[in-house]
């Protein structure tokens, strides 16, 4: 080899070495979160990559929490000091919830178990569902629910647990209860206790029955998390959609909300973790 084409090569080697650094540090540069939103995402819309991965790509982008993690992974979480801003794994099904009182002693069960290893781990919420009617009428339904949570209400406060239901829509989620804020209000109201909670997705809502705006200024006392995803389709929060949410997220934080608002939409981009950077900047408020 001769010296010449050597030192030629290895130039270029460096010049093409400091071009792709100077592209990664210009990439972090631009994206710059104020983090007046605790920033969050459902890590099954990501599945396609393994905990692990995701975990360190959360890490690098500076995101500091995860959505929808059971207690086996809660070792790995704390591995990447990343916070668990909506626990699950003590739920038996979306379909199968509190307001029938046939799976009341199994998910009593479920939750006391669950909700030590959460309080444990450093984390603090814990979803749960209302489960589908099957002929349940809502009032019914209601007052299972209340018999059902009160059993598991005082274990959560004596934690520092708060039990969140999420609201879903019908055109995804058929026949579930809890698909009306003002229903999940009520059990909020009817349990009394402040750590029992909704999850309010906006996605789901904004399909179910709109005006999202006016209700999270009306009823954010009772709202403890947020998912986004965009409408239609469920996809990116960009202008495809009908939703802006930089309004959204600055009604959130003006109503003095401390907690989580968690990405829950379905990747179409070629480069998933570009839409979802794209998001966390749109909610950046």
């Amino acid at each position: 080899m001769k010296r010449r084409n050597f030192i030629s090569g290895a130039t270029l080697a460096a010049a093409g070495l400091a071009s792709t650094t100077a592209i990664s540090q210009k990439k972090k540069k631009d994206f710059q979160l104020k983090n007046n939103i605790g920033h969050s995402v459902c890590q099954w819309c990501f599945n396609s990559y393994p905990l692990e991965e995701f975990l360190t790509i959360l890490k690098d982008l500076g995101i500091k929490a995860i959505d929808l993690i059971g207690p086996d992974d809660f070792d790995l979480l704390n591995k990447y000091d990343i916070f668990c801003s909506m626990c699950n794994g003590a739920e038996i099904s979306l379909t199968e919830g509190f307001n029938d009182p046939k799976y009341h002693e199994q998910l009593i069960k479920n939750y006391t178990e669950v909700i030590p290893k959460v309080a444990d781990a450093g984390f603090k919420n814990l979803i749960c569902f209302s489960g589908n009617r099957r002929g349940i009428d809502d009032y019914e339904g209601l007052e299972n629910c209340v018999l059902g949570l009160e059993k598991i209400v005082p274990l959560a406060e004596k934690h520092g647990v708060i039990i969140q239901m999420e609201l879903f829509n019908q055109q995804n989620h058929p026949d579930y209860m809890c698909d009306n804020s003002l229903w999940g209000v009520e059990l909020c109201r009817r349990l009394g206790s402040d750590h029992f909670k909704l999850l309010y997705d906006i996605y789901h809502m904004q399909v179910q029955e709109g005006d999202i705006i006016n209700t999270i200024q009306t009823y954010h006392p009772y709202f403890g998390h947020y998912h986004t995803a965009g409408v239609p389709g469920r996809n990116e929060i960009d202008e495809t959609q009908e939703l802006y949410y930089p309004a959204i997220m600055k009604t959130i934080l003006e109503t003095g909300f401390k907690g989580y608002v968690a990405q829950e939409f379905i990747p179409t981009w070629d480069d998933k973790i570009e839409a979802l950077k794209d998001a966390f900047l749109r909610c950046d408020v």
